[in-house]
């Protein structure tokens, strides 16, 4: 999807959301209804959802599409990047990532961002897959990472 098409889509899906997501204070519930959301209006997205830090280790938490890894090796792959590097990390060919972990292999591309608790803390990510090779920009990038501050507005 062109980064234009892109832009216009995430706009009207950031409405949507907040209007849904700001009626309630239950964070799993708004943290759910953006996946369910997202998921299913991003065409491109194969995978969608967030893994948490508990105990040390990197937990799947609330998702949409296949089967996921439970806990991600502890700093390899894409989520761990993103988390050790606070900030969000696109990767256009994850099977040239190194370290990747491969919970499906036909996921191509992914975007990663970091999920902040109330404090400003990281707390997990988001991770985005795509069948799609090279299907995230920085559009997707910068939508995101307004999309979650909703988690705790």
């Amino acid at each position: 999807m062109e980064d234009r098409k892109k832009d216009g889509r995430y706009g009207r899906l950031y409405k949507q959301l907040s209007e849904l997501v700001l009626k309630s204070n239950n964070t799993q519930a708004r943290m759910a209804t953006i996946i369910a959301v997202l998921h299913h209006k991003m065409e491109y997205f194969f995978w969608t959802g967030y893994y948490l830090l508990e105990d040390g280790k990197m937990t799947v938490n609330s998702y949409q599409g296949p089967v996921a890894c439970q806990v991600l090796e502890k700093n390899k792959g894409v989520c761990w990047a993103a988390f050790n590097q606070q900030e969000t990390v696109i990767v256009e060919d994850v099977h040239a990532f190194p370290g990747h972990i491969a919970c499906d292999s036909r996921s191509n591309s992914e975007i990663v961002v970091p999920l902040k608790n109330a404090e400003g803390k990281i707390i997990g990510v988001l991770d985005v897959d795509s069948s799609e090779k090279a299907a995230f920009t920085k559009v997707d990038a910068l939508w995101l990472e307004k999309i979650l501050e909703l988690i705790h507005s």
